[in-house]
């Protein structure tokens, strides 16, 4: 196998809480993280130069080793000793730096590829030990589907999978750093959590409703207040008819889940309309079939 071709899927969160800060500045979390058919297409294939190449669609992105998918290849190189050139080609359509982990997925592809390519015998659970050491949600990214993470996000467990239905996601044009989101939040007193446990609930009932009903993220409380937009997104998609809404990981992408796929085309419509995120898409949710090897 000389390349492979990949869909390095986004993820959002259905519930995030943060429960400390430890010393060496990681917070412990309480998250349900849910893979949806939003992809980046990832092109991996050896070739005659020596070393890592990596282009992009997207210009402002860097190419050495400071990309993620770089240090992914990397890492493999280095402890298997592949002096084979790599060559990774990102078409990226995943927004960046939106709280969807599309570095972290493009990272967990070409630990993945690689891993077929080169014949590396590597488990999932070994590619996911890897992938703590890139970011820290780069093993769920590896594993995807519905998962509960605990610790600083490496801790997983499979969850009961999320009923289908229709995702919107909006990227408004705005920048948000993580750093200073949580920076932010460790100087207030966290008085209201999610419940994480009722959405766990919902989904051992199959139940969408009830998932939508207890779905939480501790960090809107920090992050709408910068970017108020993120709320006039939020309450636009309840509107149109979505069961729920909320902001994806730090921000500032805002998901909406919908029981019916026109009521989401005429809230992506009208979100365009009021210049509210030019970057809107309306997809699905992706569930695994666990035991298979899929990527």
């Amino acid at each position: 196998m000389n390349q492979i071709e990949l869909k390095a899927l986004a993820k959002i969160n259905l519930g995030l809480d943060v429960l400390g800060r430890r010393e060496n500045g990681y917070h412990d979390v309480r998250m349900v993280m849910q893979s949806v058919y939003l992809y980046d297409e990832v092109k991996i294939e050896k070739t005659d130069r020596e070393g890592i190449t990596v282009e992009t669609n997207l210009g402002f992105l860097p190419t050495g080793d400071g990309n993620i998918a770089y240090k992914a290849a990397q890492l493999l190189k280095d402890e298997f000793g592949i002096s084979d050139g790599i060559r990774i080609v990102l078409r990226k359509h995943i927004p960046v730096a939106a709280g969807l982990a599309g570095g972290s997925s493009n990272a967990a592809a070409v630990l993945y590829g690689m891993n077929r390519m080169f014949r590396l015998g590597l488990s999932r659970q070994e590619m996911m030990d890897r992938g703590v050491k890139l970011g820290a949600d780069v093993p769920y990214c590896i594993m995807r589907g519905t998962v509960l993470a605990e610790g600083i996000g490496e801790e997983l467990k499979e969850l009961p999978q999320m009923p289908k239905c229709t995702v919107l996601i909006a990227k408004p044009p705005v920048s948000v750093s993580t750093k200073a989101v949580y920076e932010a939040l460790d100087a207030e007193e966290i008085t209201d959590h999610p419940d994480i446990d009722g959405i766990i609930a919902g989904l051992e009932e199959g139940s969408l409703k009830k998932v939508a009903a207890y779905m939480g993220n501790v960090l809107e409380g920090v992050t709408i207040p910068m970017h108020p937009v993120i709320s006039e997104i939020k309450e636009e998609m309840k509107a149109a008819g979505a069961i729920n809404a909320m902001m994806s990981g730090s921000g500032p992408t805002v998901f909406g889940l919908f029981e019916n796929r026109a009521d989401a085309r005429n809230a992506q419509k009208r979100i365009r309309e009021k210049s509210l995120a030019r970057q809107v898409y309306v997809t699905s949710i992706h569930n695994v079939r666990r035991n298979q090897d899929v990527h």
